[in-house]
């Protein structure tokens, strides 16, 4: 399981020109669930990321994590992130996850994060989405459950 995470100042994501999810401070995670992936890999995924601290505390240093600064998580399924590009121009996407075993991970996903963040807002899997934010630092982290990074 890939995600592709992103401090913001704000976000949120369309639908057929409805807003499905919007949050203010906060990270935006762009979740991508590859064939093989297991609850064991989300977890992973929820622990690492609910906890990495990329807040600053009243010393200006990176110490807090989005639970201890009160912010909110916007989670995006993006099937891309599971994509292989060594061999040739088109990317690959035979190690995505089925859309059955994908949705059910993802959803897992966002149900574990709801134990550890209050506010989380989401978009709806396998939809056209166009996202917007304001990346904030700019901060952008690559999280593997695989530890493939």
């Amino acid at each position: 399981m890939r995600a592709v995470v992103q401090r913001v100042s704000e976000a949120s994501v369309e639908v057929d020109g409805s807003v499905t999810g919007s949050i203010s401070k906060g990270l935006l995670i762009y979740l991508g669930v590859c064939r093989g992936d297991k609850k064991v890999d989300a977890d992973y995924l929820v622990e690492k990321i609910t906890g990495l601290r990329i807040y600053e505390d009243t010393r200006g240093k990176m110490n807090l994590s989005v639970q201890e600064t009160g912010g909110s998580l916007l989670v995006v399924s993006q099937f891309t992130l599971c994509a292989d590009v060594r061999k040739g121009k088109r990317p690959s996407y035979n190690m995505a996850a089925p859309p059955e075993e994908a949705h059910m991970l993802y959803e897992y996903f966002v149900e574990q994060s709801r134990i550890r963040v209050a506010y989380i807002q989401t978009g709806i899997f396998q939809a056209s989405m166009q996202v917007r934010y304001t990346n904030e630092g700019p901060i952008t982290i690559m999280v593997d459950s695989r530890k493939e990074f």
